[in-house]
């Protein structure tokens, strides 16, 4: 198993208006993607299940084959830069995706 930092070239999060958040997975080369990809270890319930969230909130969840890349959009419990948001630029939401565990290739 190897975790996901350690074969994503980028991982991050940010504000995607003022009611969503959106995450980019970026890999360097089709074969690290393909592996992420179909390892079953990066889907729209899996992310629920990390974060803990209703699968609903999941607006877009995307294998984008053209950049080797994983994006999805989650919608926020409150507005951004509302009374209890603690994240206004959601610039730090991406934490829990750096230690999935990804199995080796068959």
């Amino acid at each position: 198993m190897t975790p996901l930092s350690s074969l994503a070239k980028t991982i991050r999060s940010k504000n995607a208006g003022t009611d969503k958040i959106t995450f980019d997975i970026i890999f360097t080369d089709r074969a690290t993607y393909e592996r992420v990809k179909t390892s079953g270890a990066l889907t729209r319930e899996t992310v629920a299940a990390l974060y803990r969230i209703d699968g609903d909130r999941i607006t877009d969840f995307v294998n984008f084959d053209p950049a080797f890349a994983i994006k999805f959009t989650i919608l926020r419990e409150r507005p951004s830069g509302s009374p209890g948001d603690g994240d206004i630029f959601g610039a730090q939401q991406y934490a829990p995706l750096l230690s999935i565990q990804i199995a080796e290739p068959a």
